[in-house]
């Protein structure tokens, strides 16, 4: 769901052609499974286009070819932060939280996305409602990044 909304935010702020989103996971549970259906619904009924996706884990290497990689939860980034030092590529890409961009984030000692796997269609609008909350942050950031290169 954030690699749509922020396919969509990056459109609107004119960034898209700069910017490369891609998404994996930090496990294989998933791998080559389509979009859960009810990520797939929440999207469409909020006007989202749904595009084909695929799930795959991060690759051996897959970091070093990004500048930034985006966690949903800590134990995520602390996966992501084993692959790269596993590939050697620890300073290639910064590894940051998703909700650090989201400024109604309440408590900074849990930045964690909800994860709506285990619950019903509302846990998605509300995982939905997080991820458009710090999407506009992420942009920002992208925005001032992409001005000092």
């Amino acid at each position: 769901m954030a690699e749509v909304v922020l396919r969509e935010r990056l459109g609107e702020s004119g960034l898209a052609e700069r910017v490369e989103v891609a998404s994996a996971g930090t496990s294989n549970e998933e791998e080559g499974n389509p979009i859960d259906r009810r990520a797939r619904a929440v999207l469409a009924e909020n006007g989202y286009p749904v595009p084909p996706h695929r799930a795959h884990q991060v690759a051996p290497g897959e970091l070093a070819r990004y500048d930034l990689a985006l966690a949903m939860t800590e134990q995520h980034a602390r996966a992501l932060r084993r692959r790269a030092e596993l590939d050697g590529s620890a300073s290639s890409a910064e590894i940051r939280l998703w909700r650090e961009f989201d400024p109604t984030a309440a408590d900074a000692t849990d930045l964690d996305v909800p994860d709506p796997w285990w619950g019903g269609i509302e846990d998605f609008h509300d995982t939905l409602a997080v991820v458009e909350s710090g999407a506009d942050g992420v942009v920002t950031y992208l925005r001032e990044a992409l001005a000092r290169v």
